[in-house]
This record gives C-alpha cells, sequence and structure tokens, in this order.
C-alpha cells in the first residue's frame, strides 16, 4: 500500500464520522472539507508517527503540508526516504 493510501486510512480513522478511506479525496483540503479540527490534528499527526515509525519534523511542518493528503504524504514521504 503507498504512502497516500495509508494516509488515507489514518485520516479516516481519526475522523471516525464513518468516511472511509476509499471516499477520502487526494486534494481535498483536511480543514476546510473534512473538519479536521485542532485535537484531531493532533491525533492524526500521532498515528502516522505510529503508522510510519518516524518521527515528524514539526519545526518543518507547515500549515500548507496539511491541506491536502496528496500534499501531506509527500511531507511523509521525504521523512521516510531512506538516508543515503
Amino acid at each position: 500500500m503507498d504512502i497516500e493510501n495509508r494516509v488515507k486510512l489514518v485520516l479516516a480513522k481519526v475522523l471516525d464520522n464513518g468516511l472511509t478511506a476509499e471516499q477520502i479525496g487526494s486534494e481535498a483540503d483536511l480543514v476546510a472539507e473534512y473538519g479536521l479540527d485542532s485535537l484531531q490534528t493532533i491525533t492524526f499527526l500521532l498515528a502516522i508517527e505510529d503508522e510510519f515509525d518516524l518521527e515528524l519534523d514539526y519545526p518543518s511542518l507547515q500549515l500548507d503540508d496539511l491541506r491536502s493528503v496528496r500534499q501531506f504524504s509527500g511531507f511523509v514521504a521525504r521523512l521516510a526516504a531512506p538516508v543515503q
């Protein structure tokens, strides 16, 4: 399963509103369209760390990284990429 689909699965669990991962759009705004609030955002970020077994780089995390699943997946992919 690719990073974007794994992020969608985590988001669906955090939202817990009956929405499935398949129903979450890649370009949809996480706050405007899905109503992700501040507590859910923290829960989502912690769940992402668990899902990908990594620590998010919070100082470099920008609001724009959380605008859509695709943008956030790109942020996660950069952290999950092996260092050469």
